[in-house]
């Protein structure tokens, strides 16, 4: 093609400076993006892409009152945060409207790995405990504290630390307790209390539960409703800590709540939470949010806590932003509506096409899994893997154990016309192409 000199030159440019770890969307044939709006990519030829998969560009790409609040206040001020200054505080009062009451004391930092280190910090400060419990295929972060609590990364690796303790993730679809159980909920927790006993009887002691309120790279996983609260129920009866990562899944993305693990009913609440990607719509900004009792402990160790960088003004400046568009344009109403109707005509697929597994999610948090055969349930790797490279225009990705599923994760204003156009052309695929990749690999 005309733009394949230009690429070339470029990706030979980029593996000069770029270290080889740091992989590509598409990377046999990756796209350029130059622009973006919404929920449209644009390359350097002006060819438009749909964007299914961006939800840290939560309330859109580039969105107006977004970009105008950034630049405003970066003109006026941007110092230390520890300065005092009028935002932070509005920030943080505008975030505790959305959480339950004993939800009250915020740390800003940068990213949603900072984040998820400074909530373990918290948890093992407050119980005097070191060990952590977390679900398997878990992913919470690149640091290094967080490599060792995400079997997703360190299983790769070969290693497992002797203070980190694997849960089996709750999949009603793939997992031990299967959607036909009588008590899904009930049985998956007892496997997180069966790891705790089993902590306990080597003469260890936990210091936390860690997961996300809807595992993402497990595969777009919903529990099964009361699980979190019998976990935490156990995890409590020993003296830990339950903490809800919502990096992927907070503000609003499930539509009928603000957070993903209001889900499982207003008599769950995590002991800790996490926020990150959709926080600043592309802008680095998360936070740790936790009770007083918790961040007292933490206060009383008398090593000060401060942080450069994250709750300075243009970052709440941003963030107070974001809160504003998800309100003024009822996003969250978007995302029950749209992503309501793009799980229905997902589902209506399953009677078209054989591939089409189970189809799960809430809001705007989807996904899909393709399967060789939908007794057996076997994973279709390798067909998701070409639905992904055929879609092209419409970017999509996969996630689980095997790559099987494909997930959806757009900006919330995403639309009914998006939702439509996304599964015509998945179904034009399943009717076509892919039963030969199928037929290749069976």
């Amino acid at each position: 093609s005309r733009r394949a000199p230009f690429i070339k030159r470029m990706l030979t440019n980029r593996r000069v400076v770029k270290a080889h770890s740091c992989r590509l969307f598409f990377s046999e044939d990756p796209i350029k993006i130059v622009r973006a709006r919404g929920q449209y990519l644009y390359d350097e030829n002006g060819v438009e892409y749909l964007d299914c998969i961006s939800n840290v560009q939560h309330v859109g790409h580039c969105h107006p009152l977004v970009t105008k609040a950034a630049a405003a206040q970066m003109e006026l001020l941007n110092a230390n945060s520890r300065f005092l200054h009028d935002n932070i505080v509005h920030y943080a009062t505008r975030l505790a409207a959305t959480l339950p009451p004993k939800l009250s004391v915020f740390y800003f930092v940068n990213s949603g790995s900072e984040a998820n280190d400074l909530a373990l910090r918290l948890a093992r400060q407050h119980t005097q405990n070191e060990d952590v419990v977390v679900l398997d295929h878990a992913y919470h972060g690149h640091l290094t504290s967080l490599i060792d609590i995400s079997p997703y990364k360190f299983r790769k690796l070969g290693r497992q630390k002797e203070w980190v303790h694997v849960a089996p993730l709750p999949d009603t679809y793939r997992g031990e307790f299967r959607e036909t159980h009588p008590d899904p909920a009930q049985a998956y927790a007892d496997t997180v209390k069966e790891v705790i006993d089993q902590v306990h009887s080597k003469g260890r002691k936990v210091a936390a539960f860690f997961a996300e309120s809807l595992p993402s790279v497990g595969g777009q996983i919903i529990m099964p409703y009361g699980y979190c609260s019998k976990v935490a129920e156990y995890v409590h009866a020993v003296g830990g800590v339950y903490v809800a990562d919502e990096v992927q899944t907070g503000f609003g993305r499930v539509g009928s709540h603000y957070w993903a693990f209001q889900l499982q009913g207003e008599a769950f609440c995590p002991d800790i939470v996490t926020m990150g990607k959709p926080m600043g719509n592309g802008h680095p900004l998360a936070c740790v949010v936790t009770t007083a009792e918790i961040a007292k402990a933490f206060t009383d160790n008398g090593v000060e806590y401060f942080n450069t960088f994250g709750g300075n003004p243009v970052s709440c400046a941003v963030g107070l932003a974001v809160l504003d568009v998800i309100e003024k344009e009822n996003l969250m109403a978007n995302a029950l509506r749209v992503g309501g109707h793009l799980k229905e005509l997902l589902t209506e697929l399953q009677s078209r096409h054989a591939m089409m597994g189970d189809v799960r999610g809430v809001g705007l948090f989807l996904g899909f899994e393709l399967v060789k055969d939908q007794t057996e349930r076997t994973p279709a790797t390798e067909e998701a893997a070409h639905m992904v490279k055929k879609e092209r225009q419409i970017c999509v990705s996969t996630d689980g154990p095997w790559e099987s599923v494909v997930k959806f994760k757009p900006p919330m204003c995403f639309s009914m016309v998006d939702a439509e156009r996304v599964v015509g052309n998945i179904d034009e695929i399943l009717a076509g192409e892919i039963h030969v990749i199928n037929i290749l690999y069976s």
